[in-house]
């Protein structure tokens, strides 16, 4: 009875550590500074169902684009800083 709680509660456990982290994808390898790149992202991301959430500049004065779709969130950061 007892292995049977502890294997209940580890795979608990083990569901909601890899539900946390799943809905966040993160990239900064784009130039957002260039309108061509934020264009060609906002195009692709249309098309694959995703909706553009939020634009900003953060606190490093580096461009910030997320999109959602359902429960899934992917975040874009410029690898340069935004100079106008």
């Amino acid at each position: 009875m007892m292995k049977k709680l502890h294997v209940f509660l580890a795979v608990v456990m083990l569901s909601f550590s890899i539900g946390s982290n799943a809905d966040t994808i993160k990239n900064s390898d784009l130039n957002l500074n260039n309108p061509d790149v934020r264009k060609c992202l906002l195009d692709a991301t249309k098309v694959s169902g995703w909706e553009l959430a939020s634009v900003y500049l953060n606190a490093d004065n580096k461009i910030v684009m997320i999109f959602d779709k359902g429960d899934d969130t992917r975040i874009y950061t410029s690898k340069e800083v935004f100079v106008n």
